[in-house]
């Protein structure tokens, strides 16, 4: 199941920025620069417990999670894929992670934040390889193509994409005038999320 409440107390649960809500994160009214401890906490004396091995795999798990916005279903499903792959399974799930197509949303810039790329993609409002895609935790390959729909000009979250700075990853080749991006190659490790240990996923789901 999704959650579905207010995610700035998933920020607040994991002790740190997750950037669920765009320019809201990076500014003064970020509710974690107020209330820097766990919800349900009476302040920061009884925040952030000593976890025990255990509780930190679990607590890095349920972080990566909510950055990439997956269920738990999803979750499992990728790093299946990532052990039945050749290489390290962390770096392979992460560099799975990426290639989701509302991650590549948001990092081509057509999002504030994977949580508005999600709904953009659900609201049909993308379009990949030509085609409008509803399906956000597609994963995407060399040569796709991920485009704003044209049919969605008006939207007031587009305006103004041929303004910004690219900021894309090297992996993307995005132009933001056209409101597209395309895969030149997969994410490579030191394109995926820094803030995430991978090792202590691993060795949540070997247990």
């Amino acid at each position: 199941m999704r959650y579905t409440g207010p995610v700035c107390r998933l920020c607040r649960r994991e002790g740190e920025k997750l950037f669920l809500k765009g320019a809201k994160c990076t500014s003064q009214k970020c509710p974690l620069l107020k209330k820097n401890y766990a919800p349900g906490a009476t302040g920061a004396k009884s925040s952030f417990k000593k976890q025990s091995e255990y509780g930190k795999q679990l607590r890095e798990k349920q972080k990566a999670k909510r950055i990439y916005q997956t269920t738990e279903k999803q979750f499992k499903k990728y790093y299946t894929m990532a052990a039945s792959k050749d290489g390290i399974t962390g770096d392979t799930l992460l560099r799975l992670l990426e290639q989701r197509l509302d991650n590549v949303v948001y990092k081509a810039g057509f999002a504030e934040s994977r949580r508005q790329a999600r709904q953009l993609v659900g609201h049909g409002l993308i379009k990949m390889n030509g085609r409008k895609c509803t399906v956000s935790s597609r994963l995407v390959k060399v040569g796709d193509k991920v485009k704003t729909n044209p049919k969605t000009k008006g939207v007031k979250v587009f305006e103004g994409l041929d303004k910004q700075k690219d900021q894309s990853p090297k992996w993307l080749k995005t132009d933001l005038k056209a409101g597209e991006t395309e895969v030149t190659f997969l994410p490579e490790k030191d394109d995926t999320e820094r803030s995430i240990q991978a090792q202590l996923i691993v060795e949540f789901y070997s247990k």
